[in-house]
């Protein structure tokens, strides 16, 4: 890639950065993805795609081969802490905070170079995928025909990863992330005045207790080999200081890479939720929202992306599995596919992922568009 594109690459970053859209709410990314791609003379773009999805296509040749690359394009409900930074969000309570600014650049800076690249023939589906934190925009893709529209034989994908050194990419064996879900506990009980407890069935107590109850199944329930996390992150309840609450809720997430164990903290939730509510004499409810399934690459892929990344930069075999989901499970679940990270550079100074002050490594950006091209060309010559 010349370094006046790898500008432009950044320029259209730092505008992403600066102008970001949350989940379910990503149109001007995806209007701004379809002019760069117009501009670039792509005619067969496909918008409103499961959402405010993009779908372009490139064709070359007579070739009947057909791949896909993923890149996400939402951001998060994070207010930036940036402010320094000239190209910091402008968009209140929202941010980038997970590089996904990043991963569109990227993806059309892909585009750029197959474009410019005459050795190949058939078709590569550029899939510009919204709603990827938590939106479901991966599943609603597929369940609006994604496949059937742009057929692909395989598909891959790619996230930065802060920690690892920037542009080396990551090629894991099998799991890359992890599966997860949204729980819920409810406690319901009897409000009372706070200073005659005895009156009430109090929900609060309950609560507290099932905090560090829940710790207990990774701790006792799963394999100590088997990854697993239980982590409570919102407590709901009260409305005076001199009241025992009706309701107490908790939420948080769960995450696992073996579907044994996802089952196992799933058994254990409502059987602790339950035995704590009998204990304190209050009525308990858990609901159980599985949000991803683990992502796992396939074999042949997987070579096949370590080849490509080869060919492009330093590769590491070696990096374990994250209990961080990805979308990207679903599309994995209906065609062959593989999934890498891509070094970020140190984890520090507010760089790590979901963090108020990340920033994605702009220099990075034509190592990720490369790979992307690169797995694309060998997918389409691959038996």
């Amino acid at each position: 890639m010349d370094s006046a594109f790898a500008e432009t690459l950044t320029a259209w970053r730092r505008h992403l950065h600066a102008n970001p859209g949350l989940t379910l709410a990503e149109q001007h990314t995806a209007a701004f993805v379809a002019a760069k791609l117009r501009e670039m003379g792509v005619t067969e773009i496909a918008e409103g795609v499961g959402g405010h999805g993009v779908v372009a296509t490139l064709r070359r040749g007579g070739g009947n081969r057909s791949v896909g690359l993923r890149g996400d394009m939402d951001a998060l409900p994070i207010e930036e802490q940036n402010p320094a930074l000239p190209w910091r969000s402008t968009v209140p309570g929202v941010m980038h905070a997970c590089g996904h600014d990043g991963h569109t650049t990227a993806l059309l800076g892909a585009a750029k170079l197959l474009l410019d690249d005459p050795s190949w023939t058939g078709a590569v589906h550029l899939v510009f995928q919204p709603a990827e934190e938590g939106g479901g925009g991966a599943k609603r893709m597929v369940e609006e025909g994604l496949f059937r529209r742009f057929p692909m034989e395989r598909i891959f994908g790619w996230h930065n990863w802060p920690g690892l050194p920037a542009g080396t990419i990551a090629v894991h064996e099998k799991a890359v992330m992890a599966a997860g879900c949204r729980f819920e506990v409810t406690f319901d009980g009897h409000a009372a005045h706070a200073a005659l407890p005895h009156l009430s069935r109090d929900p609060m107590v309950a609560a507290g207790h099932c905090i560090v109850a829940l710790q207990s199944v990774v701790a006792r329930n799963l394999d100590p080999l088997a990854g697993g996390v239980v982590s409570v992150t919102i407590v709901e309840g009260g409305e005076a200081v001199n009241q025992i609450p009706r309701r107490v809720v908790l939420k948080g997430t769960a995450r696992w890479l073996d579907p044994k164990a996802g089952e196992a903290i799933r058994e254990g939730m409502h059987r602790i939720g339950q035995g704590i509510a009998a204990t304190f004499g209050v009525e308990a409810a858990v609901l159980w929202k599985v949000g991803v399934e683990a992502t796992v690459n396939h074999p042949a892929e997987r070579e096949l992306a370590a080849e490509a990344a080869a060919a492009v930069a330093p590769v590491r075999r070696d990096v374990p599995p994250a209990m961080t989901g990805e979308d990207f499970c679903w599309f994995l679940k209906e065609v062959p596919g593989a999934f890498v990270w891509i070094g970020n550079g140190p984890a520090e100074d507010g760089r790590e992922l979901h963090h108020p002050r990340y920033d994605f490594n702009d220099a990075i950006l034509p190592v990720a568009s490369g790979f992307l091209a690169e797995t694309a060309k060998r997918a389409l010559r691959a038996g």
